[in-house]
């Protein structure tokens, strides 16, 4: 077959997907991340400029989920991104929240996250050790209005990233 005719089956096979309604794999990875109205513009940046992050770590809190927050830490340097995904558009004090530190240095780190609800009687969730792609996801039924903890060290044990931040706005 010449290199036409495979371009053009190609796209004959691209073209019979959409017609079907289906779509290209990396037009599927898009069309799963789901935004929270309250999710900030700095955490839509954030998910446009790395959409297959994004995708990535929205399918690891599993179906359902939307993108509440995402922030680059500890800053622009960005050795890693947190994610945190609530189950419906409130973000209140009852809201179901999903975590994820994603590992952005390329190499495996220390990592740590922690959710922890604003309900005293709920046991802090975490996961932690050494990880090359993420560390999590950890969940908390009542997780809104909570905290949520991204720690990162090196080899030799240095902090790299030491954040606390408030899971949703409880307003």
């Amino acid at each position: 077959m010449t290199t036409k005719k495979r371009v053009l089956s190609a796209f004959s096979a691209v073209a019979a997907l959409g017609a079907l309604g289906l779509a290209a794999p990396q037009a599927q990875a898009a069309e799963t991340i789901h935004f929270s109205p309250k999710a900030s513009a700095a955490t839509r940046a954030i998910a446009k400029a790395d959409i297959k992050a994004v995708a990535r770590t929205s399918n690891v809190c599993g179906s359902g989920w939307n993108l509440y927050n995402a922030e680059q830490l500890p800053d622009n340097r960005r050795f890693g991104t947190l994610f945190t995904y609530i189950r419906d558009s409130g973000g209140g004090s009852d809201t179901p929240t999903c975590a994820i530190f994603d590992n952005n240095t390329g190499s495996k780190k220390y990592m740590k996250v922690k959710l922890c609800s604003n309900y005293t009687d709920t046991p802090c969730k975490s996961d932690e050790g050494w990880f090359s792609e993420y560390a999590g996801p950890v969940y908390q039924d009542r997780g809104g209005c909570g905290d949520v903890y991204a720690i990162m060290k090196d080899s030799a044990g240095h902090v790299l990233v030491d954040a606390r931040r408030t899971a949703t706005s409880c307003d």
